[in-house]
């Protein structure tokens, strides 16, 4: 099989887990908001696979969640959010998958993603949604604060995930890893 089939089949499959985590897998953290376990599986072909894998899955995995849940309500800035936290958590995790040290790789991987949730969710995601609701940004920067707690959480708790999962993937797809 061509190899960019084959990085069109594992990023297929990320865009499904992505969506199965976050239906299925919802952990309940704050009064309407749980955690998104969908976040997983974009940390996993970021880690992986590479920015663009990685980002095509969690803006596609958030259109169909959004398409299969609520219609289109919260997709746009999310999908947007999403866009920034996949390219710099790919490109970040492509360098610091070559560092030898993993202690100032880790840090490095968590600095990365505490800046790109908080660009993406926390201000893109809320300047986004005040334009169109038109509500003061100060309003939805208090309404995605919690958003942003747990999104920033699952990112920082997969960490461990990817790093496991990353030698097996290593394995099984040579070629496709970054």
């Amino acid at each position: 099989m061509k190899l960019s089939v084959r990085k069109l089949c594992v990023t297929a499959i990320g865009i499904a887990l992505f969506v199965v985590l976050s239906l299925c897998l919802q952990v309940p953290v704050f009064e309407n908001y749980y955690l998104c376990l969908g976040y997983v599986a974009m940390a996993v072909c970021c880690y992986s696979f590479g920015a663009v894998s990685g980002t095509i899955v969690g803006v596609l995995g958030v259109v169909l969640y959004c398409l299969v849940i609520s219609g289109l309500r919260g997709l746009p800035g999310w999908a947007l959010g999403n866009l920034v936290i996949g390219v710099v958590l790919g490109l970040t995790f492509r360098r610091t998958g070559r560092m030898k040290r993993r202690g100032p790789a880790a840090a490095l991987n968590a600095a990365a993603i505490l800046i790109s949730v908080t660009a993406g969710i926390l201000c893109l995601k809320s300047l986004l949604e005040s334009v169109l609701y038109l509500q003061p940004p100060a309003v939805r920067i208090g309404k995605n604060f919690t958003a942003w707690i747990a999104d920033l959480t699952v990112l920082l708790l997969s960490l461990p995930i990817c790093m496991a999962l990353d030698g097996v993937l290593k394995k099984r797809f040579p070629r496709l890893v970054s």
